[in-house]
């Protein structure tokens, strides 16, 4: 029960630095030391096996997934190609209902994160032009996220069969699947989410109105002096056609082809900068920039996937894990219910699940769990309360917005934490009776 404490008090302890602007880089082996010490575990010893073991598995797994999709997203952001499926996306919803275009913002995210781009692509590209519409529409800026996030970190991340998202990917190198593995589980968790999103965004939208918010009168705009740099506004984009290529080639091969999915991004990467060649100006530079992007996300990761290393090696960890073994009911329920807390406790979706497929794969197949059931849950379970403050996603894109925990975290916490938890239900439900 002490070392169980002392992983609740580390879970506080992660959360706090993260909210107070420290890189999990540091925070992770800090709170490793603090989890360490207070359980009397060998110092180095535990550093070297258990949190070096976990950070570089992690790394040799999957830094030419990060490498491939980094450099391949950096060619849809300098080429412009990811711009210009957000503009025209954006064109075709008008501007007459302030709903249509929250909801039209979700689906363009949702858009162009199945189709392989980065979250930190697409906030790019669609920030420029999502920031003059909020002010002609006189929406709070507030309101972005609630439509932002849900669009990039919910069904096309974990729920989607096909979905190149990591966390699609991780359950095929422990389990033999596919990445449509679990198609209906999916589907139906996915068309939950949409809906209660759709739901809250009106929701958000109106308790705003009556508020009286508008795009001037919020605080966190006081600050701000210059309009958002459009770095796309006197440049020459590729064409709409052109600019879909290697989204759907992408999800071909993935999917119909069903090529092995470093095969897939080295072809769409080697597409992507043929056809987008001359639209891009700096292209040393944008290859170089790609290629050194894809080393922060995954250092992030597998450092996380290190402490969560940790914890796997204290007795608290074994307590947690008869724990939720021995929940009533179906064991998918018990993994769904597992890989969530590993998944909040880390602050990363990928983190926590890969923890998760370490560490509780072999326990649960034993238990006879339908190894497409087992893929497409615990891909499901490790997006929900990995979005909590600390989450190194919602930290980067509440600055890169401008906005603080305080402006917008309520619209990530109920579209990102909230509704895939309650969708999930669904997907379960026809996972026990169907798998």
């Amino acid at each position: 029960m002490w070392s169980l404490f002392i992983i609740a008090l580390s879970l506080i302890l992660l959360v706090v630095l993260a909210m107070r602007g420290f890189t999990i880089v540091i925070i992770a082996p800090v709170v490793s030391l603090f989890v360490i010490v207070l359980n009397n575990m060998p110092i180095l010893e535990t550093f070297q096996t258990a949190y070096m073991s976990g950070f570089t598995n992690y790394v040799k797994n999957y830094f030419l997934i990060f490498l491939f999709a980094a450099m391949f997203g950096k060619f849809m952001e300098e080429s412009g190609a990811a711009r210009t499926i957000a503009d025209y996306l954006l064109r075709l919803s008008g501007r007459k209902s302030k709903l249509r275009v929250l909801v039209t913002i979700m689906f363009v995210c949702a858009l162009l994160t199945y189709g392989g781009v980065s979250l930190f692509v697409v906030i790019f590209a669609i920030l420029p032009i999502a920031k003059p519409i909020f002010k002609e529409m006189d929406i709070p800026w507030h309101l972005f996220i609630a439509a932002f996030m849900p669009g990039m970190a919910t069904f096309t991340m974990t729920m989607l069969p096909g979905t190149p998202a990591v966390q699609n990917i991780i359950p095929t190198t422990y389990l033999g699947t596919t990445v449509t593995s679990g198609a209906w589980i999916g589907l139906v968790s996915a068309v939950a989410v949409i809906i209660l999103n759709i739901w809250y965004i009106r929701f958000a939208l109106k308790r705003s109105e009556i508020r009286g918010e508008t795009f001037a009168n919020m605080k966190n705009l006081e600050k701000e002096k210059e309009p958002i740099d459009d770095k796309y506004a006197d440049k020459k984009l590729p064409s709409l056609i052109l600019s879909l290529v290697p989204p759907i080639l992408l999800l071909v091969l993935l999917n119909l082809v069903k090529l092995e999915v470093l095969y897939t991004l080295m072809i769409t990467l080697f597409v992507s900068a043929i056809i987008f060649w001359k639209y891009v100006d700096k292209k040393k530079d944008t290859i170089n920039i790609g290629a050194t992007n894809a080393v922060l996300p995954i250092i992030n990761t597998s450092a996380d996937v290190g402490y969560g290393a940790v914890i796997a090696a204290t007795s608290g960890f074994v307590v947690f894990q008869d724990f939720v073994t021995n929940i009533p009911g179906n064991p998918l329920i018990s993994l769904f219910i597992a890989t969530n807390l590993l998944a909040g406790i880390t602050g990363s979706s990928s983190g926590g699940l890969a923890i998760a497929m370490e560490t509780l794969t072999d326990l649960y197949l034993k238990l006879g769990v339908n190894k497409e059931a087992f893929h497409r849950i615990v891909s499901i379970a490790s997006g929900g309360l990995d979005a909590l403050p600390h989450n190194g996603a919602v930290i980067t894109t509440l600055v890169v917005a401008g906005l603080t925990h305080k402006d917008a975290y309520k619209h990530i916490f109920a579209t990102c934490v909230i509704a895939p938890l309650i969708a999930a239900i669904p997907g379960l439900i026809v996972a026990i009776m169907f798998y």
